[in-house]
């Protein structure tokens, strides 16, 4: 009489008949093959092959999916586009899917934001509620395209493996990498960051990554294999706006990749000053998320995009130190 095999899922105790494959654990769990990826004893389950690998007592799986997290901007005529990694987009705002009081709210803000482009977090999925909601669900990955992000991965290796995951759980190579040094201010590990930048560039990754206002990083990053290179503009969260105009500006000139504000929007008037500098994009999540009208803030951040972008390509006046009149002094009566 065969016995039941021993499994950890998820970090639970776990048990299924001896014999079964994985895809006959993750149906037994009611989920869908579809919407999850699976990591088996510490490597990727490739999803062709969830039916044909079998599993072994004392197995170790991690099951995960896209849910709402991580830090939207409309063009300002529908040729000025931008482009990363060769594939192109009009809206450069780039929304967070945290926060929101439900994936309703999210979805409606992402709609008035007019962003293309979402970040998800990549987390365990909750093998006790397998039918409770998913982002996927709300925000169709095929109309919007999904950024799998990874928030809240302090050493390199764990960005690497969490990146590896959401490639097996939705296929997508473009991604959002930060790397964080610690939990009070959230700033990146800048030596971990490069790290896991290149580690993943040689995967075939497109990593866009979070990063300090340094000049000196950001090149160092689009050297390693950077596809975007996003400084942040204020700690994650504080709404704090940009606190160094000067460096994100010289970020923005010697970069030949894009660059992107990526944290520290407050309100519409930092977006905007993100755009007069050069940014081709801006990401936040909290300004939108925790403002008082969450569906208004959004359309408020995409019409500041679009302004702050039409203000950088009208080329602004020249500051003076003293007044200039507008209209002639000779001829007065």
């Amino acid at each position: 009489m065969s016995m039941d095999l021993s499994l950890s899922v998820n970090g639970e105790l776990r048990r299924a008949p001896a014999g079964s494959s994985i895809a006959d654990l993750v149906r037994g769990l009611e989920l869908d093959p579809a919407k999850v990826a699976v990591e088996h004893n510490g490597a990727i389950a490739p999803r062709a092959r969830l039916a044909e690998i079998a599993l072994g007592d004392g197995d170790v799986l991690e099951i995960v999916h896209f849910v709402g997290g991580g830090e939207g901007v409309s063009a300002v005529t529908d040729n000025d586009s931008w482009t990363v990694a060769g594939r192109k987009f009009t809206s450069r705002l780039i929304v967070g899917t945290g926060k929101y009081k439900d994936f309703a709210q999210n979805a409606a803000a992402v709609e008035a934001s007019g962003a293309e482009i979402v970040t998800v977090a990549v987390r365990r999925v909750n093998v006790s509620d397998p039918k409770a909601p998913m982002l996927t669900d709300f925000i169709d990955p095929k109309k919007i395209t999904y950024l799998p992000n990874t928030a809240g991965c302090f050493t390199a290796d764990d960005a690497i493996r969490t990146l590896r995951l959401a490639r097996e759980a939705g296929g997508w190579d473009l991604v959002k990498l930060e790397v964080l040094g610690e939990a009070r201010t959230l700033y990146p590990n800048m030596v971990e960051t490069l790290r896991a930048t290149e580690v993943l560039a040689k995967e075939g990754f497109l990593p866009m990554v979070y990063c300090t206002d340094d000049p000196i990083a950001a090149k160092q990053l689009e050297d390693v294999g950077a596809v975007a290179i996003m400084p942040l503009g204020a700690p994650i969260g504080s709404g704090l706006g940009i606190q160094n105009r000067v460096t994100i500006r010289l970020i923005v000139e010697g970069a030949s990749v894009p660059v992107l504000v990526d944290a520290g929007v407050g309100t519409a008037s930092d977006a905007a000053v993100a755009m007069e500098l050069g940014c081709e994009g801006v990401l936040m999540n909290t300004a939108i998320a925790e403002a008082k009208d969450p569906i208004l803030m959004a359309r408020a951040m995409k019409l500041a995009v679009e302004s702050g972008r039409a203000a950088y390509l009208a080329g602004r006046m020249a500051t003076r130190k003293y007044a200039d009149p507008s209209s002639p002094l000779a001829g007065l009566i």
